[in-house]
């Protein structure tokens, strides 16, 4: 755990889900008369259960009257679900802050003075966690069994001299049968941009993700690799290819998704586990 700071905990209050690929959504205020500044992350998940969180930061959330809802694109088609407990995740002022994944053992603790600052001032009103679950037929079994998964954090209400932030490639398409199909994204990091120090980088992809890799092309069009990682191991937070890398206003970024397809069908980028995903 941190050296300094406090601990605090965002968690489902003890949800039942029932419908398979479910995106569900729970928000807590924070503080609007203070900053705080967030300095690590650790699950709290029952193996098999989530398939990944992610901890948004929110302006306004999809709902604030202290119950979850249903924040995923499958359950806003589904005829199963009520109105009142469908939202999307943030209705405005949309961050991510922090992901983890299937049974990904150990969280993030960010590097020393670094931290995401939240509350007060921000725009970051709310924290909100996203908790899709894959499967669902334990809970389909046992209509008494419920799921509290979340995320501990530590805080310091000390500013940190370092802003932690995520940077997100995802990409858009389709995968055709029988291919090995690359997909690939380049962004120029903004000329007024601070200058940026990666320390640790997250893949995801679904069933067909072989590698996926990002880059940093600076202004001489030397290329270095922020990290490279098979989205088949546990999708956690890992120590960035090199660690001296630091990325200025200017530099293209870019990234790489390997695919091979050998389910028989189109497979194409989407929310569900019949879906694909892109992300570094």
């Amino acid at each position: 755990g941190s050296v300094y700071g406090e601990v605090s905990q965002i968690q489902l209050p003890d949800f039942h889900p029932t419908m398979k690929d479910d995106y569900v959504c729970f928000g807590k205020a924070l503080p609007q008369d203070k900053t705080i500044y967030i300095t690590g992350f650790s699950p709290i998940a029952k193996p098999k259960t989530a398939h990944h969180m992610l901890l948004y930061g929110c302006r306004i959330p999809g709902k604030s009257n202290n119950k979850a809802w249903h924040c995923g694109e499958m359950s806003l088609s589904s005829s199963q679900i009520d109105a009142d407990s469908m939202g999307p995740t943030c209705q405005s002022g949309s961050a991510i802050i922090y992901a983890w994944a299937m049974d990904a053992p150990k969280g993030l603790e960010l590097p020393d003075g670094a931290g995401f600052q939240v509350g007060g001032d921000t725009g970051i009103n709310y924290l909100v966690i996203q908790v899709h679950y894959a499967g669902v037929d334990k809970f389909i079994a046992d209509p008494s069994l419920t799921d509290d998964s979340g995320f501990e954090y530590t805080y310091t209400l000390t500013p940190t001299p370092k802003i932690s932030g995520v940077y997100l490639f995802l990409s858009q398409g389709s995968i055709p049968p029988d291919t090995e199909t690359r997909m690939e994204m380049m962004c120029e990091w903004p000329i007024n941009a601070p200058t940026i120090h990666p320390f640790a980088y997250r893949t995801h992809a679904h069933f067909l993700g072989e590698v996926i890799s990002a880059f940093d092309i600076n202004d001489k069009e030397q290329w270095t690799e922020i990290g490279r990682r098979s989205p088949r191991l546990p999708q956690m937070f890992y120590p960035v290819t090199n660690k001296d890398l630091v990325i200025h206003p200017g530099d293209l970024l870019a990234a790489r998704c390997t695919f091979i397809n050998d389910v028989g069908r189109t497979v194409y980028i989407g929310s569900t586990m019949d879906d694909e995903m892109c992300n570094f």
